[in-house]
């Protein structure tokens, strides 16, 4: 004979101490609808702005992950990379971002018509630091446009994110500048390993002048590379300054490219842009223009999205010594959230815009429940068989707007009591009153 006990029991019994996985984190209902809400606004102005839909694996073969189009093997990206084996003994690893996997999908769809322009929508995996806006597993939302050399392509995705960002009432600034232009200024410093040092100067804000110096000693160069380096990169320099300057070919290019990208912006009036010459995005792939997005006046400090051009990732994987240009955004779901959470609380337990409460009409009721659904009006209805009072109760708990009290008197009138959950206003009101004034 089997006996059954709860899960309190089993835990009870087994002394178990359930714990998630250090980094993650469940998303409970009030904010999981919070979530959704945030990405049906992304993905309105994702096909608002042309983009087309892409699913791509969590799972990566590892070989891809670490290729010469991907992260870069001094890219914290790359060591932050959870590792696995299959049971073929095959190396595989969870993806870090989205662009991995669409520069492996692009190279393996030769026949793709460029310009390609995607989004996707999933969860990325990083075995990183954790802090208030940074987990271990976290959704990114992305856009890429492939086969776009200019920088058109740049300036729709940056009018694209104010647009978004506007949609979700969240004041942002967006950081902006460009790899050709951090080349230059390393080059005319003497630091001829670039994308190590370029690792070094996107830690600047996280660890100051002192701790980039200090890096780029142990990299061997001197003190006086790096003054001259910091002196380059130092807070509020305009292209204006830098343009007087950089002598490099390449630095030079890629203050032209800037000027070129900060001139459609004015025309596409995207006001919340501007040059930040530190700015470098620490992944190896990036080849031009960098992005990163962030909430003005929030607690929340990390990056909300970020991206940049990334010319020969695709070429590299498909092979040939090609060079398929590209740029793309990631939008950080979570530090989204955390930055929706700190400005407002989440109430809403609940989809229903109506919660039915049935009094000794439970064959009048379902079939009341089925007719609102039918005109689009998500409906709730309970199913305990509990009192007017209670229901009253659980319907306000779970912040559903309206409940309907169907008893004997309001199927003989066929008519049915409605309630107005904030105002606690009630008004007796036919099948087709109710369902306008819900909606």
């Amino acid at each position: 004979m089997k006996t059954y006990i709860n899960l309190k029991e089993f835990l009870e019994i087994t002394n178990m101490e359930l714990q998630l996985a250090k980094g993650v984190r469940d998303i409970p209902p009030e904010e999981k609808i919070v979530v959704n809400n945030i990405l049906n606004t992304l993905k309105t102005t994702f096909e608002r702005y042309g983009f087309v839909p892409l699913e791509t694996p969590l799972l990566e073969r590892w070989e891809t992950l670490t290729a010469k189009g991907g992260a870069g093997e001094d890219s914290d990206a790359l060591k932050e990379t959870f590792k696995l084996k299959d049971q073929g003994n095959r190396d595989l690893g969870l993806r870090f971002d989205l662009t991995v996997p669409l520069a492996r999908y692009v190279a393996m769809n030769s026949q793709l018509k460029l310009p390609f322009k995607r989004y996707e929508m999933g969860p990325v995996f990083r075995d990183g630091p954790i802090k208030l806006g940074r987990y271990r597993q976290f959704w990114q939302c992305d856009i890429d446009t492939i086969g776009v050399k200019g920088m058109l392509a740049e300036a729709e995705q940056l009018a694209l994110v104010q647009s978004a960002f506007q949609n979700l009432g969240i004041d942002i600034l967006i950081k902006v500048n460009n790899r050709k232009l951090l080349n230059g200024i390393l080059e005319q410093c003497g630091i001829t390993e670039k994308e190590s040092a370029i690792v070094a100067i996107d830690k600047l804000e996280k660890i100051g002048a002192k701790g980039v110096t200090g890096e780029l000693l142990q990299r061997g160069y001197s003190e006086a590379q790096a003054k001259k380096l910091l002196e380059l990169l130092k807070d509020k320099i305009t292209l204006k300054e830098l343009k007087k300057k950089i002598s490099s070919a390449e630095g030079t290019q890629g203050l032209q490219e800037l000027e070129e990208l900060f001139g459609y912006l004015k025309n596409m009036k995207v006001k919340c842009a501007e040059f930040e010459a530190s700015l470098a995005r620490g992944l190896g792939y990036y080849t031009g223009t960098v992005f990163e997005v962030f909430a003005v006046g929030s607690a929340v400090t990390s990056s909300i999205a970020g991206g940049g051009r990334y010319d020969q990732m695709v070429g590299k994987f498909a092979g040939g010594g090609r060079e398929i240009p590209a740029v793309g955004i990631a939008f950080g779901l979570s530090t989204i959230l955390d930055v929706i959470k700190a400005k407002q609380e989440f109430k809403e337990k609940s989809l229903a815009k109506v919660f039915v409460i049935p009094i000794q009409t439970i064959k009048e009721s379902l079939q009341l429940v089925q007719k609102l659904r039918q005109k689009g009006i998500n409906v709730d209805m309970d199913l305990n068989n509990r009192g007017v009072g209670k229901n009253l109760e659980y319907a306000s708990t779970m912040g559903i707007p309206y409940c309907i009290i169907l008893g004997g008197d309001e199927v003989k009138q066929k008519k049915v009591l409605l309630r107005d959950m904030i105002s606690g206003k009630q008004e007796l009101l036919s099948m087709g009153e109710v369902a306008k004034r819900v909606k």
